[in-house]
Formats: C-alpha cells, sequence, structure tokens
C-alpha cells in the first residue's frame, strides 16, 4: 500500500526512530514501526489485522485507526485517487490502497 503523510513532522516522527522514541516512548516507537510496516505490505486496509484496526466515528468520521500503545493511535484516511465507496455511500475499505497518515497520538484527551 502507498503511505503518504499530512506534514512533515509526521514523516519525521514515521522515519526517524530516535525522534519516534523521544516523542512516544521507546515501547510505542516500535509499535509504531511494526504498524508501518504493516501498512506497506497490505495490499489494502482490511489486510490489517494488528493493532485492532478500526474505521473511526464521530469527527473523525472518514478515518481509520491501529492502536500503538496505551491510548496512543496510528490515524490515516484514504489517499486513493478515486475514493472508493460502498452502495450505501461509505467508504469500501477493501479497495483503499493508498492512505495519508493524518495523527500520530491518543485522540481521546
Amino acid at each position: 500500500m502507498e503511505v503518504t503523510y499530512l506534514n512533515s513532522q509526521l514523516k519525521k516522527l514515521c522515519d526517524k526512530s530516535r525522534e519516534a522514541q523521544k516523542k512516544l516512548g521507546a515501547n510505542c516507537a516500535k509499535k509504531l514501526r511494526a504498524r508501518l510496516a504493516d501498512l506497506k505490505a497490505a495490499e489494502s486496509v482490511t489486510d490489517l489485522v494488528t493493532g485492532k484496526p478500526h474505521p473511526l466515528k464521530g469527527d473523525r468520521l472518514g478515518q481509520y485507526a491501529v492502536r500503538l500503545d496505551g491510548g496512543k493511535r496510528l490515524v490515516f484516511e484514504p489517499a486513493n485517487e478515486s475514493l472508493p465507496r460502498k452502495e450505501d455511500g461509505g467508504i469500501d475499505w477493501s479497495e483503499v490502497t493508498a492512505v495519508l497518515i493524518v495523527f500520530i497520538g491518543d485522540y481521546h484527551d
């Protein structure tokens, strides 16, 4: 799957292990690297199995999350050129093959 980033800070956090360890802690940084590897290896979002992947609701409708450590999540949204939709109008996550990382942290605060 193609993975892109909302901004340079998120890209740096994902690309630089030291930065991730400093901001997230060693265990969370390790899980972040694993989840990113999972994303890149998957053909579509529904191929993800670790980190309790799930679509989000409410003000994060249209986004998807995987658990990292504690309350921290890796949150992304579809980045396909044309957004795949189901008949009911919802996102067809099984057809999403490109994602945009939009948030890393605890959105429960």
